[in-house]
């Protein structure tokens, strides 16, 4: 976009990579057909990298088994084996003739914006682990912080997914439902949190000495006990998880159908 003028040149309306790619011959006087080209490779590249190498780094510690480029394709033969076939995936996937990618690129994006917060839930929950982080557990103060992030987060992430699932509902107004719901929320988990830090018991100074604590194997780490407000809430976003995924698939389908 920074390469129109203003008033210069119509703004085509651009659905995916492909749609652009067709239109460029409206700039064939700037450079931004090659530019275009090595941006698009670049972020394929990082895409096949980065993504592909996260979720084979999880299917290791997911499973137990051996995991890193470091070690050798005999050495960690699960690790390589679903890096090689989530690449094949993708670009099968690519070469699909007529493939809805603008579609697909969308559904992703949504998806993304599902999942991704609602992640950070967990790892809220992993910094208040008394028996994974010791002494370097949070404080009061940056559980305030990080209860307001992870509550916009999810704000954010059911705006997206409503709007991706009606495009045609007022935003505005589910922005102030959604902000509302944040608030209460917010509210009762801070009380909750309150009173439950009162009852805690407190490890005594003596054993949570920062400069030698070290977390324990996982495998001698217990299960942690979960408070009933905890499993209403992870029930809760569980619930909305479910029902959100399978509301994108349904709108997903309908608009591929709907494009043929």
């Amino acid at each position: 976009m920074f390469l129109l003028r203003s008033g210069q040149l119509p703004l085509p309306i651009v659905e995916d990579d492909g749609h652009l790619s067709k239109r460029r011959s409206i700039y064939r006087r700037f450079w931004a057909q090659p530019f275009f080209a090595i941006v698009l490779l670049n972020a394929g590249v990082i895409g096949a990298a980065a993504v592909t190498l996260s979720t084979s780094y999880a299917f290791g510690d997911a499973f137990g088994a051996k995991h890193s480029l470091h070690r050798s394709v005999g050495d960690a033969k699960l690790f390589y084996a679903i890096f090689s076939a989530l690449v094949l995936i993708a670009a099968g996937i690519v070469l699909i003739p007529q493939a809805p990618l603008g579609v697909m690129t969308l559904a992703v994006q949504a998806l993304a914006g599902l999942l991704l917060p609602s992640a950070t839930v967990f790892l809220v929950l992993l910094c208040n682990d008394h028996d994974v982080l010791g002494p370097w557990v949070n404080t009061a103060a940056r559980n305030i912080v990080a209860s307001l992030i992870v509550g916009t987060l999810l704000m954010l992430s059911f705006i997206l997914v409503i709007a991706t699932i009606f495009p045609h509902i007022n935003a505005n107004k589910v922005a102030l439902i959604a902000g509302i719901a944040l608030a209460v929320g917010l509210l009762v988990v801070g009380l909750f949190s309150a009173r439950n830090r009162r009852a805690a018991v407190m490890v005594p100074a003596a054993t949570q000495d920062r400069e030698t604590w070290r977390m324990p194997p996982l495998a001698e780490l217990t299960t942690p006990a979960w408070s009933t407000a905890r499993k209403v809430g992870m029930l809760t976003l569980r619930g909305y998880l479910v029902i959100a995924t399978v509301l994108l698939v349904v709108k997903v389908v309908q608009l591929v159908q709907g494009g043929r």
